[in-house]
């Protein structure tokens, strides 16, 4: 007969699985990826190395399970921002703020996600990662293609431009120190820069306001 874990032991694995996770986010976010290694891990969550191997084989496994959790409730707050009842300008507009905020917020766990040189592994699930936060911009950018706030355009390409944009545009601020006047205005600069390819070029389409429509020549 094969041997089955009762639902305590399933519990209880689930439970210690989550705590690693959660004390990697934690060192992540105290000094990249660096900070977390799997000795420092097993120290926060109180087991021993060979405990965390036995859940998470590679310390490449351990932070793409912690990068992919980010990303999905980061990708829920954006959801929910972007089925708002506000313009499709002011839904994209809030969502850019509402991430960059985030990010110059924790600037070493945003510099890990983004940019921090590591495994081929990490790398690859961040490409995933970016796909996932452009199919959310995608829809808002639809929504205002429709409305006609936006430019007629290929939806996806913009929403995967936009996604590039702003995480290029973090790598820099995230690495270094500045101050929360300076962080407003590069989250201001970086969400104007977004509309303004969403809208088509030229000035932002004004707050609450639809595009009008384009004259022929």
């Amino acid at each position: 007969m094969a041997y089955r874990r009762s639902p305590l032991m399933q519990e209880r694995l689930a439970d210690n699985r989550e705590r690693i996770v959660l004390a990697t986010r934690k060192l992540i976010a105290r000094g990249g990826f660096r900070e977390a290694s799997i000795a420092a891990v097993a120290q926060l969550v109180g087991l021993s190395t060979g405990a965390i191997y036995r859940y998470f084989p590679s310390k490449a496994e351990l932070f793409v399970e912690v990068l992919t959790n980010a990303v999905s409730h980061e990708c829920g707050i954006l959801n929910d921002i972007i089925a708002g009842d506000a313009t499709a300008t002011e839904r994209l507009r809030a969502a850019v703020e509402s991430f960059a905020s985030r990010a110059l917020e924790g600037p070493h766990l945003a510099y890990a996600f983004i940019a921090e040189p590591i495994d081929p592994e990490v790398d690859a699930a961040r490409i995933v990662c970016r796909r996932q936060f452009g199919a959310v911009f995608e829809k808002v950018l639809r929504a205002g293609i429709k409305s006609g706030e936006f430019a007629p355009q290929a939806a996806d390409v913009t929403a995967a431009c936009i996604v590039g944009a702003f995480t290029e545009a973090l790598i820099r601020p995230v690495t270094s120190t500045s101050t929360p006047a300076e962080a407003r205005k590069l989250v201001r600069a970086i969400a104007e820069f977004c509309v303004r390819a969403a809208v088509g070029g030229g000035a932002p389409a004004a707050t609450g306001a639809a595009r009008s429509p384009r004259k022929k020549a």
